[in-house]
């Protein structure tokens, strides 16, 4: 298990035991978040874009219309902040105050860099739709000319990061223990319902396989 460096940026101030900088734990919860946000700043103006990615070894993947605005920021080399947080539970304490949420989160900071090798490109947006379904771009018509040149694909290196992670009931106050108040946590999970077919589809097509089906 190789450890990333923390930088001040990165190192976490706030609850340290919960910071962790191994990359497969970080890894791990990357491969599991289906969205990310991606902040970024524009003539002082702060945005945190909601879009999906992928990840391919030590670099992640995102991608959008060339025309939109983040993916012109983003190529313009500004510093980008992508987070992504997997929410496992809520936390019930005794005392207001000490209420909180179990959760595995992400962030890595950096520049990213445009894909224009049309094979890396290719590859990219392949693992991104595979994101939501396994080998989904094997099976889906892939990008023609057109589309390819509409869509621009940037990565960022898995190199200035962290993971922070909480997970077990309250701490609660000792002298709060006494309280006649119910106390715990609730698990959550995403979980994916009955896939719903497309208006025309053929009754002989199977159904792909889906992520967090359980």
């Amino acid at each position: 298990m190789t450890k990333l460096s923390p930088t001040e940026r990165t190192r976490i101030h706030r609850g340290p035991a919960r910071g962790n900088y191994d990359r497969d734990v970080i890894h791990s919860i990357l491969d599991e978040a289906l969205v990310c946000h991606l902040a970024f700043v524009v003539d002082d103006q702060p945005y945190a874009i909601p879009t999906t990615f992928a990840r391919i070894d030590d670099r992640l993947f995102v991608h959008g219309a060339a025309a939109s605005r983040m993916i012109k920021t983003i190529a313009g080399g500004v510093r980008v902040c992508f987070t992504v947080t997997i929410l496992d539970g809520i936390v019930l304490a005794r005392s207001a105050f000490n209420h909180s949420m179990n959760y595995r989160s992400v962030v890595v900071l950096g520049t990213a860099d445009e894909v224009t090798d049309l094979a890396h490109k290719r590859r990219a947006l392949d693992a991104i739709v595979d994101r939501a379904a396994e080998s989904r771009s094997r099976s889906a018509r892939p990008p023609n000319d057109k589309e390819l040149g509409a869509t621009r694909v940037f990565a960022l290196a898995i190199e200035e990061a962290s993971a922070k992670i909480r997970t077990g009931g309250p701490i609660d106050d000792e002298e709060d223990l006494v309280l006649p108040i119910w106390a715990g946590h609730v698990p959550l999970a995403l979980r994916a319902g009955a896939p719903i077919p497309a208006e025309g589809l053929a009754h002989d097509l199977a159904t792909p396989g889906l992520r967090h089906r359980r």
